[in-house]
């Protein structure tokens, strides 16, 4: 048998992606039809092919019986395109058709007339719960169900069937993208989506992959190439960009050998209170880790002890408050700000606040308790410098812009937050989401060992740390949160998930440097037998 699960340990493919829209890819489509001289079904065609290629690739002819379900409308087809150079190529093929409406697409109907000259086993047409078929654990199941023109949620018996398919210990690949699923609109019924162990999209990946209440039905995907026009793809603004090793590469500067200490600025962090001292403490070395010249920490009197011992390369100034922040002064112009980590909320520390932003000039990352004095005073708000960059947690964003009915409900309030106040909102996650200027950009580090106490006032100090050496805010945001990711990745390689912490995270901001420009092995390709 072919050990599929192995797949599970697949990276997301590594190259340049926008994230475009279903009535985008609808544009392509036509676009690349037009401008390639070919039909939709030789474009169809070619779909299958990138699809039956991968699988080729991976089973060399072994014998395991592929179930293939297809719908009706161009995915079905897909399906179709598949399931016909499966059956050329002398696999075990079961195919069937979901038969859940008398309108079929064009090319599915050519593509279903092809089958017929190939095989006398045409595919099966399912009508009812009665025609599910029994599926060994074994086996392989390709969904092509439903794809990004589904208009309708899925119920009836097409409900039940994915609910079966689902319950299969089968391995269940999905062409493009799971069926039940919208690219770019919220989940209508989590029941009736097919929970799929890894997707095939076709050249880029959707937004609904990035996030949580549909990521979860996208473990692992790969993205294959099938042509669409390069000109429309290079020059449509897309609703998202993901971010990769390929952009942060380009992201990086390069040191001058004459450079010094002050070329890459004097970073001034602010926060700490009395019992979250530790919250200042790991915001500031990440600062300097990441390349900062010289840190200032501003703290009340209670952490002046612990950040020298801590923490020695920093420089310490305190407020004259023993237990809270109640005075913000310094004796020198800072290049770059970051604040609220541990700070608490005394009234005299939102009073400093305030006065911080009325006086600054520095660009901001704003964190943690300056992030809840944010959502508790309109008059915060007003005097919030523009490009600031905010941090948010969940919890923290929620009291910034008001609960959301589902993810793109959230994006939406989010987008308009970012909009109004002309910052730069970054939505910690599972795949951070930088907002500005109605655009997203989508992080593609990071793993679930980063859910720890501390990895936010890290993350807050390597983007100050990137703004004080000039790199631009979005900029910092951006690359920050990448290297933020990577940074936690090499982290987990060596203890797992459940150990690391934030100052592990901090110990391997080198490495993920490093790691931008390290060259990946090739595929190791099987010899054909």
């Amino acid at each position: 048998m072919i050990v599929f699960n192995k797949l599970g340990n697949l990276q997301q493919k590594k190259i340049r992606m926008k994230i475009f829209s279903s009535e985008q890819f609808y544009q392509a489509d036509a676009i690349t039809t037009e401008k390639q001289g070919i039909t939709s079904a030789d474009l169809m065609e070619r779909a299958g092919t990138q699809i039956y290629n991968w699988l080729h690739h991976r089973m060399q002819g072994a014998q395991v019986p592929v179930h293939i379900f297809c719908g009706i409308g161009n995915n079905g087809g897909d399906g179709l395109v598949v399931g016909r150079l499966l059956i050329e190529s002398g696999y075990l093929v079961h195919m069937y058709v979901v038969n859940c409406s008398d309108k079929r697409s064009k090319n599915f109907l050519i593509n279903y007339d092809r089958i017929k000259n190939i095989t006398k086993e045409w595919p099966k047409l399912m009508k009812s719960e009665t025609d599910f078929p029994e599926i060994h654990p074994d086996d392989i199941i390709i969904d092509a169900i439903f794809g990004i023109g589904l208009n309708r949620c899925p119920g009836g018996w097409v409900k039940q069937l994915i609910q079966y398919l689902n319950e299969s210990k089968a391995f269940k690949l999905a062409v493009d993208i799971p069926s039940g699923m919208h690219a770019n609109l919220p989940l209508e019924d989590p029941e009736a989506v097919l929970k799929a162990n890894h997707t095939l999209t076709f050249q880029s990946p959707k937004l609904a992959f990035f996030l949580p209440e549909t990521g979860a039905f996208v473990p692992y995907f790969e993205v294959l190439d099938i042509g669409l026009d390069p000109q429309f793809l290079s020059e449509t603004a897309p609703i998202a960009q993901l971010i990769d090793k390929a952009e942060a590469q380009q992201f990086y500067k390069q040191r001058a050998k004459y450079d010094h200490k002050g070329t890459y600025g004097h970073a001034l962090i602010v926060g700490g209170s009395y019992g979250k001292i530790g919250a200042v403490v790991l915001s500031s070395k990440a600062t300097l880790k990441i390349g900062a010249g010289m840190v200032t920490v501003f703290s009340p009197k209670c952490g002046y002890n612990m950040l020298q011992t801590a923490f020695p390369e920093a420089m310490v100034v305190t407020d004259k408050s023993d237990h809270h922040i109640s005075e913000i002064t310094t004796e020198f112009i800072p290049s770059a700000i970051g604040i609220g980590m541990g700070m608490g909320t005394h009234p005299e520390s939102l009073s400093a606040l305030k006065e911080l932003f009325k006086s600054s000039k520095a660009a901001m990352v704003i964190d943690a308790d300056a992030l809840n004095a944010l959502s508790q005073s309109k008059e915060l708000l007003k005097v919030l410098p523009k490009q600031s960059i905010l941090t948010p947690h969940i919890g923290e964003l929620k009291r910034l812009i008001g609960d959301w009915t589902n993810d793109y409900d959230k994006l939406e309030k989010a987008t308009a937050f970012a909009k109004k106040h002309k910052a730069i909102l970054v939505l910690k996650g599972a795949n951070t989401i930088t907002i500005f200027d109605e655009k997203l950009y989508i992080n593609s580090t990071g793993n679930p060992g980063m859910a720890t106490a501390g990895s936010g006032d890290v993350l807050s100090g390597m983007i100050t740390g990137l703004v004080s050496q000039g790199y631009d805010p979005l900029l910092s945001a951006v690359f920050g949160v990448y290297l933020h990711g990577s940074a936690g990745n090499i982290a987990s390689q060596s203890m797992g998930f459940e150990a690391v912490t934030a100052s592990d995270i901090i110990d391997n901001i080198g490495n993920a440097y490093l790691a931008l420009f390290e060259q990946e092995p090739p595929p190791v390709e099987k010899e054909e037998q």
